[in-house]
């Protein structure tokens, strides 16, 4: 059986944003365990417009491509306002059929450890038929996060990453089986 391939779905745009420090230090994580292919993939570089305000199809084409690639997922998600960012609301809503049937883990981050953001994000992934895992690191921007700006992840942290990893890629390989 081939590795599985999960996508670290950076789920931020916005200028200083700190998910791509967050993404790979989980992929740092992942890759130490060589059970599995783990990429980033950072909405950001799929400029995708706002679902329906735009006829340019390409973005959405090339990000579906990417997404049906993709055997599981592990969301870097942050809180904004008690819930998710827009742009990761875009980019959930500019596909459909490739989410179907796959897993995925969430690593959420915020004043509260952003688990309003994670709450929200799981609903919509049940109504994209994909199965989020239990284990959910959390890291809080007051204990993690020096001057809110530089990841400095607790130590403690890397134990529910590679629990969360372990139930993405069972999960992952269960729901594989399922889209062959």
């Amino acid at each position: 059986m081939s590795k599985l391939n999960i996508g670290i779905i950076l789920g931020s745009t916005r200028q200083g944003r700190v998910s791509p420090q967050v993404g790979e230090w989980v992929k740092g994580i992942a890759e130490e365990r060589g059970d599995a292919n783990y990429e980033i993939v950072d909405i950001a570089d799929f400029k995708l417009p706002l679902l329906g305000e735009s006829d340019d199809i390409a973005p959405a084409k090339a990000w579906a491509e990417k997404l049906a690639t993709l055997d599981g997922f592990v969301f870097i998600v942050q809180e904004y306002n008690h819930s998710l960012s827009g742009a990761l609301k875009n980019a959930l809503d500019s596909a459909r059929d490739e989410w179907n049937n796959k897993a995925a883990g969430i690593v959420s981050y915020g004043s509260g450890g952003g688990v309003r953001a994670a709450e929200h994000l799981r609903g919509i992934l049940g109504e994209l038929q994909v199965a989020d895992v239990r284990v959910h690191p959390l890291l809080s921007l007051f204990t993690d996060f020096e001057n809110g700006t530089v990841f400095k992840p607790a130590d403690l942290h890397k134990a529910n990453v590679n629990a969360m990893l372990d139930q993405v890629l069972a999960w992952s390989g269960a729901l594989k089986t399922l889209r062959q």
